[in-house]
């Protein structure tokens, strides 16, 4: 049920959270149930799997993604921040389903890139999901400290 929320309406199926997961030695990702059963219920099996940065993996149920893809559709051809996020996100992208066991696969250039392997984070980002190596986020949680200046930049916006 949709909840009133700093003036906005807010459904409950948002993806939040930390579960622990593993990338297998096949490149495949277990998505954690509580994500996967989400994912499923509002967006169907269909992802795409890429990332910005190549630090990590970024998991977005298509529907997603395509909004996405729209919003940048309205922006000209010729703009560089929109040629430089679309270089960087179809180098590491690629669409992916679910399997019969909730596994996704990750693309060994995005492996490589990212550190995938072992145990991983998958950390719910309210429409999609984030997959860090375990040791590489929590260096950048201690490198990157929310701050003062965070906290306000929030309570201006009402949160």
């Amino acid at each position: 049920m949709p909840v009133a929320f700093c003036g906005l309406i807010w459904s409950h199926k948002v993806l939040r959270g930390n579960f622990s997961a593993r990338i297998d030695e096949k490149g495949r990702l277990k998505i954690p149930t509580a994500f996967r059963s989400l994912i499923e219920e509002t967006h169907g099996n269909s992802l795409f799997v890429t990332s910005l940065s190549g630090e990590s993996v970024l998991v977005y149920p298509m529907p997603v993604w395509i909004a996405i893809e729209e919003k940048l559709a309205r922006v000209p051809s010729t703009n560089p921040a929109r040629m430089r996020f679309l270089d960087r996100v179809n180098f590491f992208g690629q669409p992916a389903e679910f399997d019969r066991q909730g596994r996704v696969s990750v693309h060994p250039r995005l492996r490589e890139s990212a550190g995938m392997a072992g145990a991983v984070a998958v950390i719910g980002q309210q429409d999609h999901l984030a997959v860090w190596n375990n040791e590489r986020f929590v260096k950048r949680l201690e490198h990157d400290p929310f701050t003062e200046a965070d906290a306000h930049a929030l309570s201006e916006l009402g949160i």
